[in-house]
């Protein structure tokens, strides 16, 4: 039995009424009636393009939807990760970002008002830095602030920070929250530090994110900067959703 791409079957169907004979037909005969076809209907295309974009988008859908399902446990509780807000909280937000997107620095009030507006909420963020030597720099430096206690503080400062991260306004931001920059420095390049930065790419790309901010709440993947309503819309219908 032949297979065609579902492009040309979506156009076989103007030519139904050579199904009787399509076994007799050669590739090329085929190929010269497909041609006719559209000619004489060429809306056949682009509802040929409709199927195919509906049939990638559902496997697309299909597909994160199991990475979702294998992965939630590392998403959600990776004991290598932040957490903000309520530790104890009943829906957790995961949050990649990294310290030089303009669109995170953004998000950064809409999610301390998600913070403000709901006190049963996990926040993990998941340091992924995609956008140079400096967003690197600055997430080592973010993740090593755990070991001081720091962590919370530090990263509000970082997304405040006029100018990009850098390693010379990392340490001055370091410096200025109180933070011993010797110590840090060492605790940089500790293996959880890369561990934690590698898990993040990989999640990413299992995930389909491309860029920073992305979100997951519940069974949403939410790429890019999100108000505050619909952060909050998003984990009610979590919460909703476990209940």
């Amino acid at each position: 039995m032949r297979r065609f791409p579902t492009t040309v079957m979506a156009i076989g169907l103007a030519i139904a009424p050579f199904a009787s004979i399509a076994q007799d037909l050669t590739d090329e005969r085929i190929k010269e009636l497909a041609l006719q076809a559209i000619r004489e209907n060429p809306q056949i295309i682009m509802e040929a393009v409709q199927i195919l974009e509906a049939e990638q988008a559902a496997a697309q859908a299909q597909a994160q939807s199991e990475v979702l399902s294998d992965q939630r446990q590392l998403l959600e509780q990776d004991p290598n990760a932040p957490v903000l807000g309520n530790p104890d909280g009943d829906v957790t937000v995961v949050e990649f970002f990294d310290y030089n997107c303009p669109y995170c620095k953004r998000a950064m009030p809409e999610v301390q008002g998600l913070l403000d507006a709901d006190d049963n909420v996990r926040l993990v963020y998941r340091e992924w830095p995609i956008l140079g030597d400096g967003s690197v720099f600055a997430a080592k430096a973010a993740l090593a602030s755990r070991e001081q206690g720091k962590y919370e503080e530090f990263h509000w400062a970082l997304m405040g920070m006029q100018g990009r991260a850098e390693e010379a306004s990392v340490m001055k931001t370091a410096e200025e929250i109180g933070l011993d920059v010797e110590r840090l420095r060492e605790d940089m390049e500790a293996p959880e530090i890369q561990e934690h930065i590698a898990t993040s790419m990989r999640l990413t790309q299992a995930l389909g994110f491309s860029g920073t901010p992305s979100f997951v709440i519940g069974d949403n993947l939410v790429p890019g900067l999100v108000e505050v309503d619909q952060l909050i819309a998003l984990v009610e219908e979590a919460r909703e959703a476990a209940e």
